[in-house]
């Protein structure tokens, strides 16, 4: 399975008074570009949430490289790096492409759970989707 990077432009609200895009947005992106993933798998959220699961973020982790200005376009490469059926990581390159400087490099963790969030274990009760993800996890370590 080969998976596209998001891409998008930077907008003007997103910067800071340095002409900069103000750092908590790189986190923001990381999201858009984990939704965009969850499209790419075949699993939206808005489907996995119409039958009762929902991923919470974890821990997330950023290291900025390079910064990213307004109406530069970049694009954010998202790798799934771990997959157990229970949880999963995501590593992602936020990739300017304007200046071709990687821009920043992060890590986000996430589970699987009910709305009330007790951990689901997909393979027992979402085989569908739970397939799709290691579909995605084993074409990524090759």
């Amino acid at each position: 399975m080969t998976l596209t990077p998001y891409k998008r432009k930077a907008f003007y609200y997103e910067t800071d008074r340095m002409d900069i895009i103000h750092h908590s947005n790189y986190v923001r992106w990381l999201e858009e570009a984990r939704v965009d993933l969850m499209e790419q798998l075949g699993c939206p959220f808005h489907e996995i949430e119409a039958r009762g699961i929902v991923s919470p973020v974890l821990s997330v982790e950023t290291h900025y490289k390079y910064p990213v200005r307004f109406e530069d376009e970049f694009e954010v490469r998202c790798k799934l790096s771990k997959f157990n059926g229970c949880a999963y990581e995501l590593d992602y390159e936020i990739f300017d492409l304007t200046t071709q400087k990687t821009a920043c490099l992060a890590h986000t963790s996430h589970c699987f759970t009910t709305s009330d969030l007790k951990p689901v274990r997909l393979k027992k009760h979402y085989p569908d989707i739970y397939e799709k993800f290691l579909s995605a996890y084993q074409a990524s370590e090759e």
